[in-house]
């Protein structure tokens, strides 16, 4: 029965196709790689497992803001809205644009300046808001994106855009294609590991954005929750006991590899090599949760939130911890952002929960040692209006999504540090110079981990798909020579 149904997989073209070319492959193999060639792989073989070409990263901390701050707020100094403020939007800036369902049936734009100060900092002369003045402390190490864009108008589409290549969901994530194509380097920790800010309210997250898609499903994000069970399920439920359990394992494992060896579904393989997994983070996860072992003056340095688990501040301390254990990519996701309304309370509470953390994440890693080999990125998933959504007051306004611009900050592993690139025009509404997309972002991002995205491919459906999906190019100028 089983021979018979597991026959029925297979068209004639796939038994042909296969027979063809694996007799190929199998003897290149053989002449190339004799032990792997022949079984001598692990469970984990379904990796690529090497960069194409030397890296200069060798791990990512991707801060991610969900919701989209007000870059006009925070980064993007525009002092022409001082003068225009309450002005109408000129039809010339806007130039028919398409507009969210919430703001399209406005009949007035009026321009809105920041109600914050700013000021140039550090040698580069970054410009940064009063709403961040711990990010201004180490401007000399960020390079600030000012020009990015996406072609995404509305959040969910937006986040899957810049965190998976596509608006459409079902796609891997850029963490699962780092997993998938580099590996792990510590066999006891995920590679992918995502930690959301706890209690925190606004655009929902799903879990598909750190999902792996059509990657096998070793290669998705396993996130890391505050409390008593930082994974769900790991734990072994009552009256089983350590021992216990790897027997259940060993036993599992070989009746999942006899099934291997009747239908060649690689997603077994993928299975057993997670089940073996969470057995070893049985030990290696309440490690890595518990911090009491971090000197007091970490703490300072992160801010008194560092001591509440499942804080931004808290989880920032944690992904430091995750990067100098191996783990690959770390993605963390603070949501509030999306200030349609109620703007300059709202953004000043967003800022207190995140900029001496964010901060403090660049000094500490840089103090270790790590800065230089690790990339840390914040952003979000758009940009916000320079208009006020809604009605125009002198104590309040809100910002509706803004694709065509925003702005975004790299650190570290070989990033120009100090450095400024692209910029908008003086009404702050579109790139004039030196446009990131989002898939150019995703390249250069793929490039400092020392992977072509033109190369990294998975063959799905008919069709070998990327990160990029068909464009997408390193932006060199963001990199050291």
């Amino acid at each position: 029965m089983h021979c018979q149904r597991s026959n029925t997989r297979y068209s004639r073209r796939d038994f042909l196709g296969r027979t063809s070319l694996g007799l190929g492959a199998a003897a290149l193999a053989s002449l190339t790689n004799p032990l792997k060639s022949f079984g001598a792989s692990s469970t984990m073989d379904l990796k690529v497992g090497r960069p194409h070409f030397a890296p200069t990263a060798k791990r990512v901390i991707y801060l991610f803001q969900s919701g989209a701050p007000s870059q006009i707020d925070l980064f993007d100094h525009k002092p022409l809205l001082e003068k225009l403020h309450g002005e109408e939007l000129p039809e010339s800036v806007r130039q028919g644009q398409r507009l969210t369902g919430m703001t399209s049936g406005q009949s007035s734009f009026p321009l809105v300046s920041s109600p914050f100060e700013f000021a140039q900092h550090g040698e580069s002369g970054a410009w940064v808001s009063e709403l961040m003045p711990h990010t201004a402390k180490v401007v000399d190490d960020l390079c600030f994106v000012k020009s990015m864009f996406t072609e995404a108008i509305n959040h969910d589409p937006a986040v899957t855009f810049i965190q998976t290549g596509s608006q459409f969901p079902g796609r891997p994530s850029m963490g699962s294609w780092l997993s998938y194509g580099l590996g792990s380097d510590n066999e006891n920790l995920p590679s992918f590991v995502v930690l959301v800010t706890k209690d925190k309210t606004g655009q929902p997250l799903y879990a598909r954005s750190w999902g792996n898609g059509f990657l096998p499903s070793e290669y998705q994000g396993v996130q890391f929750r505050a409390g008593k069970n930082p994974v769900l399920y790991l734990d072994n439920p009552p009256g089983v006991s350590s021992q216990l359990r790897k027997r259940q394992l060993k036993d599992l494992s070989a009746l999942q590899e006899l099934q291997y060896d009747q239908i060649a579904d690689p997603e077994i393989k993928a299975r057993i090599a997670q089940y073996e997994m969470a057995f070893r983070m049985q030990t290696s996860v309440p490690e890595i949760m518990d911090v009491r072992d971090e000197p007091e003056h970490i703490y300072d340095m992160y801010g008194e939130d560092s001591k509440k688990p499942g804080t931004y501040a808290a989880n920032c301390l944690l992904a430091r911890r995750l990067a100098e254990r191996g783990v690959k990519f770390i993605q963390l996701y603070h949501q509030g952002w999306d200030q349609h309304g109620n703007l300059p309370t709202a953004i000043k509470t967003q800022c207190k929960e995140t900029d001496q953390a964010s901060a403090a994440l660049i000094t500490d890693l840089k103090q270790r040692g790590m800065l230089e080999d690790t990339l840390v990125i914040w952003g979000g998933e758009f940009g916000r209006t320079n208009y006020s959504q809604g009605r125009l007051t002198s104590t309040n306004f809100g910002r509706d999504h803004h694709p065509s611009c925003f702005s975004v900050w790299m650190a570290g592993a070989g990033v120009k540090p100090g450095h400024t690139y692209g910029g908008t025009d003086e009404f702050g509404y579109r790139v004039v110079n030196d446009g990131v997309h989002v898939h150019d972002f995703q390249a250069t991002i793929l490039h400092m981990m020392g992977l072509d995205h033109e190369a990294l491919t998975f063959k799905y459906q008919g069709r070998r798909f990327r990160l990029t999906d068909v464009h997408g190019h390193v932006v060199e100028d963001l990199l050291r020579v």
